[in-house]
């Protein structure tokens, strides 16, 4: 069994702690809220069991502001005000400033994660296959330092 950890605003208990993925079951307090803060790499989600939970998100908006002197660029930030209730989710992208505040008593499930860049891969040279149609490991010596793609009739052109 996991630790629970006091807070000002009530308090959190980790149920899964991975390289992945955390997951705390908080109580919040009617009235108590965290800190406006900011994950940088986290996204942070919050899934009401009971209660009510509002979240603030501010969000940063950059517009053309089109004068007659002056033209450029103006910025505004606005709050993203979301109240989730029993069996409902709200979900804070990483790098945005939030806090949340607690309606009513609160129980509610923690969650944060990173998502995967599934295009974060670099190819130094492509697949694919010898002469001969099998499949080989190119010797030290042998290592191609160029490569001719070869047009077959699955090719796309």
């Amino acid at each position: 069994m996991s630790v629970v950890e006091g807070k000002v605003w009530g308090n959190t208990q980790p149920c899964l702690r991975t390289p992945a993925i955390e997951i705390h079951r908080i109580k919040v307090n009617k009235g108590g809220y965290c800190s406006k803060h900011t994950h940088q790499s986290k996204i942070n989600g919050f899934y009401v069991l009971s209660g009510v939970l509002r979240v603030s998100i501010w969000k940063n908006y950059i517009h053309e502001v089109r004068k007659i002197i002056n033209p450029g660029y103006d910025e505004h930030q606005m709050v993203d005000i979301t109240k989730v209730y029993r069996d409902q989710m709200c979900v804070v992208p990483a790098g945005e400033p939030h806090m949340f505040t607690a309606l009513e008593d609160t129980t509610a499930l923690e969650i944060y994660w990173a998502e995967l860049n599934h295009n974060d891969i670099h190819r130094d040279l492509i697949g694919g296959m010898n002469e001969s149609n099998n499949l080989t490991l190119f010797e030290e010596d042998n290592f191609p330092t160029h490569i001719h793609a070869k047009k077959t009739k699955t090719s796309i052109n």
